[in-house]
């Protein structure tokens, strides 16, 4: 993990936080595809599901975005790194608008645009 001591704080917690957002589209794509029948057994339902490539890519960013941000926590203070979580928002929220063809209320990204706003606020302290 040396060479994770030469890179800037500010942009291991941004790539911790982009593998988590990105966990959370590739979960969205594998879902759906729906999830076992009515009449489904279990073990057919696992199979299905654990041979889902985007399944499979979304527990594995999901997994380094947690090991990251593990190294994260050991170099910055909690309080300041876990706000930046708040842009999992945003980039899911414009990921599923923009890949996904979800919906973006005006409500929406006003909320969204807040968020990046209070952000940047935190950054800045």
């Amino acid at each position: 993990m040396r060479f994770l001591a030469e890179i800037p704080i500010l942009a291991l917690i941004l790539a911790s936080v982009a593998l988590n957002a990105s966990a959370q589209i590739f979960l969205r794509l594998s879902a759906r595809g729906g999830i076992g029948g009515a009449d489904a057994v279990p073990w057919a339902i696992l199979l299905d599901l654990a041979t889902r490539p985007a399944l499979v890519g979304g527990l594995a960013c999901y997994g380094f975005s947690v090991l990251l941000w593990i190294y994260v926590l050991s170099r910055a203070e909690a309080s300041y790194a876990y706000p930046f979580l708040g842009l999992g928002f945003v980039i899911v929220a414009l990921a599923g608008w923009l890949l996904l063809s979800e919906a973006m209320s005006l409500q929406r990204g006003l909320a969204t645009v807040v968020i990046v706003f209070g952000v940047m606020w935190l950054a800045r302290t």
